[in-house]
């Protein structure tokens, strides 16, 4: 099923488009057709060790700490994730470092020639991801859940040890509108006595009954394992184990203690320095992120502004990362009160906005709506009149981010803070502004 166009040398950019029109839906889930190309390509067993995390939130968060302390005990460690921010490159991580465009259309070239059935660009991309990973010969492999959990793509790999870092209300035209029909579909990522951790508080029973009849060992927060914040360090615990004084890491808490849950069921001795060291370097693009001092500087000389507020990313999307963004924002209000917060939001109009709005109307003192466009786009005057509805805040629109910043910029001093948010694509349009 070659395309006569494109082989292992087109440029990466070519195959991407032509991934995203070969399927007549863009979503189709379900396991059949992904699962028998890869069945036929020997990529159901990518590593000895296969972690596969799900979750509404905090997938890629847990993901990246998982990658860097098991890379740090010396294995080889491969990473899918999705979505992208900037470059397609940044779903497929080997030995923590992105492939280059060639190995990404050499992979697709193969893929293309083996298969004989019609995928979507994620079962595509999954399969070559898989076969890169193969190809790699490592020792571990971290794969994150695209949508939902039983039938995603990734979701045809055995995982030795399955993660649920969350579960609230989101993509409810695919997973429903209820926690317990959420909670069973991403309990689909379970395998039989296998380790099942959950770092969700309130675990819908659906998803207890699901690990109970499939005899999975549990590990669920508050149950299995605890942590804490205690001042300035935090601790955990489980059964065994006690790890004191560790340090706040830039990714929320409850993620990190899921990824140390989890560490506890890898086969390989972790000595407490590595988790130490990999709390204090871990990161995520676009979660809650600081603009560096160059970045801002950059910003500075695009809009010809002098003394920018701090810039802050978060790719929060849904009602239960916004109450967790609320929360950032409102320790920096009690710490700075004569500092102004101000927003920017772009959301995807099958998003639920009143509800990402409800916890940060209280908090952020200015908003600034923006247009994102697409079949799945929200214009800026209708998200600004989901706002008004739920309070007169003083609020504007513009169409693109850059017209929204040149405003927010210059209505903004140097004491204030000014948090971008909303969607993916909201962050990464501002992302490719610093490019």
């Amino acid at each position: 099923m070659q395309h006569q166009q494109l082989n292992a040398h087109s440029p990466l950019n070519e195959w991407l488009c032509y991934l995203e029109q070969q399927h007549y839906k863009a979503i189709d889930l379900g396991l059949e057709r992904v699962a028998s190309v890869a069945k036929q390509l020997d990529l159901l067993k990518p590593a000895p060790l296969v972690i596969t995390v799900g979750g509404t939130n905090g997938k890629g968060t847990t993901c990246r700490l998982l990658e860097k302390v098991l890379s740090e005990i010396g294995l080889k460690v491969g990473v899918y994730s999705s979505p992208h921010l900037i470059r397609y490159n940044e779903r497929v991580r080997i030995e923590q470092q992105e492939l280059s465009d060639q190995q990404h259309s050499q992979s697709f070239a193969f893929i293309e020639q083996q298969r004989n059935q019609s995928l979507t660009y994620f079962e595509f991309s999954t399969l070559s991801a898989l076969h890169l990973f193969k190809q790699a010969k490592l020792d571990a492999v971290i794969l994150e859940v695209g949508l939902g959990g039983r039938l995603d793509a990734t979701n045809i790999v055995d995982a030795d040890i399955a993660v649920i870092t969350s579960i609230d209300i989101d993509h409810t035209d695919f997973l429903g509108s209820e926690r317990e029909q959420i909670a069973f579909e991403k309990a689909g990522i379970f395998r039989a006595n296998k380790p099942a951790v959950i770092g969700e508080q309130h675990i819908p029973q659906s998803m207890l009954d699901y690990a109970q009849q499939l005899g999975c060992e549990l590990a669920c927060r508050e149950q299995q394992w605890q942590f804490q914040q205690q001042g300035n360090t935090w601790c955990w615990q489980n059964q065994h184990t006690r790890l004191e004084n560790l340090p706040l890491c830039q990714i929320p808490l409850a993620n990190a203690a899921t990824a140390l849950a989890v560490l506890s069921f890898v086969p390989y001795s972790i000595p407490d320095k590595v988790i130490y060291q990999a709390l204090q370097n871990v990161q995520l693009t676009g979660r809650f992120q600081y603009l560096t001092a160059t970045q801002q500087q950059r910003l500075a000389q695009k809009f010809a502004q002098q003394d920018l507020p701090q810039i802050i990313l978060d790719v929060a999307h849904n009602p239960h990362a916004a109450h967790y963004l609320a929360e950032k924002l409102q320790a920096i209000k009690a710490q700075h009160t004569n500092s102004k917060i101000v927003a920017i939001c772009g959301i995807l109009q099958d998003k639920d906005s009143q509800g990402i709005f409800k916890p940060l109307v209280p908090v952020i003192d200015q908003w600034y709506c923006i247009s994102l466009q697409g079949t799945r786009g929200q214009s800026a005057q209708k998200l600004q009149k989901n706002l008004q509805a739920l309070a007169k805040v003083d609020s504007y629109c513009a169409e693109t981010l850059a017209e929204a910043l040149a405003m927010a910029l210059k209505n903004s001093q140097a004491q204030d803070y000014l948090i971008i948010f909303g969607s993916f694509y909201t962050v990464a349009e501002l992302l490719w502004l610093l490019e």
